[in-house]
């Protein structure tokens, strides 16, 4: 379960950014999470649930967006949203085509005290 790993990183992350800030507790993580990670939404969140215990995130939410992929053709230049497993081009069916999101895992927001 690699929502684990992931999730610690996170948390690690907002608990330093929050020590940093002279905050006392944590109350709400916001993140954004790519379809294209292939991360487990209830994997993550049982992850999170786990791991703030004892920590100053110990009662915070925890926020999930997800994030479509969608490509960029690099032949015909259309934008268009796709699944994991079907990066053609709907207008000119070429499989040459950039991915402009859908791979982020990053925090948006920390909301702390």
């Amino acid at each position: 379960m690699h929502e684990m790993g992931i999730c610690d990183g996170i948390l690690s992350s907002a608990l330093r950014a929050a020590e940093d800030a002279g905050a006392r507790r944590i109350t709400r993580i916001e993140v954004s999470i790519g379809e294209l990670t292939e991360v487990v939404d209830e994997a993550l969140r049982f992850a999170f649930e786990t791991l703030r215990r004892g920590t100053m995130a110990d009662q915070a939410e925890l926020v999930v967006n997800l994030v479509q992929a969608r490509s960029e053709c690099a032949d015909c230049g259309a934008a268009f949203r796709h699944d994991r497993f079907d990066p053609k081009c709907p207008e000119c069916g070429s499989y040459v085509v950039r991915l402009t999101q859908g791979k982020e895992l990053r925090i948006d927001a920390i909301d702390a005290e």
